[in-house]
């Protein structure tokens, strides 16, 4: 059974979720890539405000394709989260408290996690058609001169993920391994 989550995501509800957990995602989350990334932390360690309200936010990392008429995005697939790596300490640090993406994470964002109570969601790569069927509107809100990598603010509903690292540091990459090679045995 899949947990609602409905955005924003605090701290606290954070802490409740563990690696593993299906979530269904409904309300506002933002769209941010590597080049978005940097130009946030630029701005933050010149303590400028930045363009979106990243206390309890949580960013998809994608580059949606362009919307055909009649939608509101364009395919939307999770894009390899690693590439956010030296970003997402300091943002995490700022109040983000979720990122959904692919992929493993280093051990300088899983600290962070730890320290400020935040959780790394999956996406399935390769399904952007269907998971931009949960997106219900999408506006970009800065940085529109890097096109499919501007940040964006989206409404989705029942937006599926699963928890891959939680904020104790769980990983369900490991786990989900061990779990497996132990089963095999």
């Amino acid at each position: 059974m899949a947990i609602r989550i409905q955005m924003p995501l605090t701290r606290e509800q954070a802490r409740t979720l563990k690696a593993g957990d299906s979530c269904l995602i409904s309300g506002v989350i933002y769209t941010a890539r590597d080049a978005a990334h940097k130009r946030l932390c630029a701005l933050a360690a010149e303590g400028k405000e930045l363009p979106l309200p990243i206390e309890n936010a949580t960013i998809y990392y994608v580059g949606p394709t362009p919307a055909k008429p009649g939608d509101a995005i364009g395919s939307a697939g999770p894009t390899t989260s690693y590439r956010m790596d030296a970003y997402s300490p300091t943002l995490i640090a700022l109040g983000e408290t979720g990122m959904i993406g692919k992929g493993k994470r280093g051990p300088e964002v899983v600290d962070a996690m730890k320290e400020h109570g935040a959780v790394y969601f999956g996406a399935i790569g390769g399904c952007g058609a269907l998971l931009s069927q949960c997106i219900k509107k999408a506006e970009v809100i800065a940085y529109e001169d890097l096109g499919a990598e501007a940040i964006r603010r989206l409404e989705v509903e029942d937006f599926p993920v699963v928890v891959i690292i939680d904020s104790q540091g769980n990983n369900l990459y490991e786990t989900g391994r061990a779990a497996y090679l132990k089963s095999q045995a």
